[in-house]
């Protein structure tokens, strides 16, 4: 049984006032779009990382009318998911990150693989906590990522 529920998540933000957007653009258009095999609670896991982001560059005016310097951040999604396994819950968070600037030239494209395995605690939702333990990583990971991306 596995378990990409979102339910119980909330948004987290690490912001970095030493880029409080990526290549010190003004705007950028955010794409989380989900591929996953089983998309079940398909705009929980979207929101979820959409939002993250958002708050994490605050600096940054998201999904503003396109505009000559309005480059493009796209997430695709193709893993969010946790499965118990033995006397463990087995999380993984996998996505692709491409930043892309307005002409649609990429300044960066990347893999995001994180994975978890929680002991199966007595009395935890350890569904919910190894999801969020594998998505704080992943989302740090990304944060990371497009922190480092040098205008063009």
């Amino acid at each position: 049984m596995a378990c990409g529920s979102t339910e119980g998540l909330s948004p987290v933000a690490y912001p970095d006032p030493a880029a409080p957007c990526p290549a010190g653009r003004a705007s950028w258009k955010l794409e989380v779009l989900d591929r996953r095999a089983d998309r079940s609670g398909s705009e929980g896991v979207v929101a979820l990382i959409g939002e993250s982001i958002r708050r994490s560059f605050p600096g940054c005016r998201w999904d503003a009318e396109a505009g000559a310097d309005t480059g493009v951040v796209r997430i695709e999604v193709h893993r969010f998911a946790t499965n118990p396994s033995g006397n463990t819950w087995e999380a993984a968070a996998e996505w692709t990150v491409n930043a892309s600037d307005a002409a649609g030239a990429t300044l960066t494209e990347f893999q995001t693989d994180e994975e978890v395995s929680r002991p199966n605690y007595r009395g935890s939702n350890n569904a919910k906590e190894s999801l969020r333990e594998v998505f704080d990583r992943a989302l740090r990971r990304t944060l990371t990522g497009l922190r480092v991306v040098s205008p063009v």
